[in-house]
């Protein structure tokens, strides 16, 4: 399972990326792992669109089951990764890459706070077992 150092991670198994104000959002190699092989990625917010943090913006169905994303933080969406519609299987072979969701310009650095680094979540994920 990787795990990179320089994100940022929610109990829900989403990363975040930082650069300043710039965030960018995906789910971890953990949960597309366990959600399998993906066959549906909705993305349910617009460029440009304020999102509140745990706001739903992310519908996937995988083989095996159904999963939603929240927003790990505020902010307005600047970016969204259209091409998930159509191949939604990049989120399984490249989730930390191509497999992003948005981009979002935060709107309170605080969010960020909340979240866990990656040793920290890689101690959660053990906690849960396989």
């Amino acid at each position: 399972m990787k795990i990179p150092a320089d994100l940022k991670y929610t109990n829900t198994d989403e990363w975040v990326k930082v650069d300043g104000k710039i965030i960018t959002i995906g789910i971890t190699d953990y949960a597309q792992n366990h959600l399998s092989d993906l066959v549906y990625c909705g993305l349910k917010a617009e460029k440009d669109k304020l999102v509140s943090k745990g706001e739903l913006i992310v519908e996937i169905d995988s083989v095996k089951a159904s999963a939603e994303v929240n927003s790990p933080v505020s902010g307005k969406i600047i970016d969204t990764n259209q091409s998930l519609a159509s191949t939604p299987e990049v989120i399984n072979t490249d989730p930390y890459g191509n497999g992003w969701f948005y981009k979002v310009e935060i709107s309170n650095l605080a969010d960020l706070d909340k979240l866990m680094s990656a040793a920290d979540y890689e101690k959660y994920c053990e906690t849960r077992g396989n």
